[in-house]
């Protein structure tokens, strides 16, 4: 397993990560998966195994089960692993159990010291922005909890380009710990994180955690032109979470996937995820699993690299329209080179 610096920072963490929230089985996340501790068990021996050893978690999936599992699933080796999480989103009905507050960050830190059976988290992330706190309270609570030995780093989930940089301009200003990673969605049907977001992480030290690599499923080498979903296709229960895919696109990309898949012998995922580790700014994939047989096909997507052309070949068939001012910016190479 490759290991990569995070961001800025001199934290390194495994090119492949594991994403928990197919533990737990509980509320809105069911569709996704049901782990227990036994299976999650076993699943950690085959990362560990490959030398995965970062695993990803929130507050919200399964409202804290998956958390629990983890840390049930961990005892004895928590020195082997290292943990994320993440916290902002509502978890319970009260007014301040939502936000970025000192008081919602600490009490959320806190309780998922408490689940996760540990007295750190290695990296702790914003799951959210949050508009109503101002950054200088965010940070300044979560220097101190830096301070106090309960986080070791910390990153920000699904900022936009201005949110994140003024965060890292407060942090400057007041010498508060910069966010060095951003958990992002980005994949071969979804690149709108390439037309700011990527600059800025090359531009400021900020590496990116990719969530949803296989675009919310659809790049599982299931989906086929004039075809229905498959039975088993999470996308009948959770496709309302993710964000909307023209047909085209999604197609022209799984084409193009079959003449590589065709090229190297590999899986239709597994290329989806070596793609994206060659990304400017990528740090880590998260990568999620319901069984043994997923778990190690996502692991194929380490130890070797596509060629220039057919990662070329990818581009020309995901690429689509930017946003103003983003397809203005991008006519102008000479002043405003594409991320490298």
């Amino acid at each position: 397993m490759e290991y990569r610096r995070l961001g800025a920072s001199g934290f390194k963490v495994p090119a492949l990560s594991f994403g928990t929230g197919t533990f737990g089985g509980v509320g809105r996340l069911a569709p996704w998966g049901a782990t227990q501790v036994e299976e999650a068990r076993r699943l950690i021996d085959i990362c560990l195994d490959a030398g995965l050893t970062l695993f990803d978690t929130a507050d919200i999936y399964s409202g804290g089960a998956a958390e629990s599992v983890l840390g049930e699933a961990i005892k004895g080796r928590r020195d082997k692993l290292l943990i994320s999480t993440k916290a902002t989103f509502r978890n319970g009905e009260g007014p301040n159990d939502v936000g970025s507050s000192r008081f919602a960050l600490i009490r959320a830190v806190e309780a998922a010291l408490t689940r996760l059976h540990t007295d750190h988290i290695d990296l702790f992330q914003l799951h959210g922005y949050d508009a109503q706190t101002p950054p200088e309270e965010v940070l300044q609570t979560l220097d101190q909890l830096i301070r106090q030995g309960k986080i070791r780093y910390i990153g920000v989930s699904n900022y936009s380009g201005w949110h994140l940089m003024k965060a890292l301009g407060v942090a400057d200003r007041h010498g508060f710990p910069r966010y060095v990673a951003h958990q992002a969605y980005y994949s071969l049907v979804g690149r709108d994180f390439e037309w700011e977001l990527m600059p800025l992480g090359i531009d400021q030290g900020v590496g990116t955690v990719v969530w949803s690599p296989l675009g919310w499923g659809r790049l599982t080498g299931k989906l086929r032109r004039g075809q229905p979903l498959p039975a088993q296709s999470r996308l009948h229960e959770t496709a309302d979470f993710g964000p909307p895919v023209p047909e085209e696109l999604l197609y022209r990309v799984v084409d193009a996937l079959d003449e590589v898949a065709a090229e190297t012998g590999k899986s239709i995922p597994q290329i989806a995820l070596n793609w994206l580790l060659q990304r400017p700014t990528v740090a880590t994939v998260v990568i999620g699993a319901r069984n043994e047989d997923q778990l190690r096909q996502n692991l194929g997507a380490v130890g070797w690299n596509l060629t220039p052309e057919q990662v070329a070949k990818l581009d020309a068939a995901s690429v689509t329209t930017r946003a103003y001012p983003y397809w203005h910016q991008a006519g102008f190479a000479e002043r405003n080179p594409p991320p490298v």
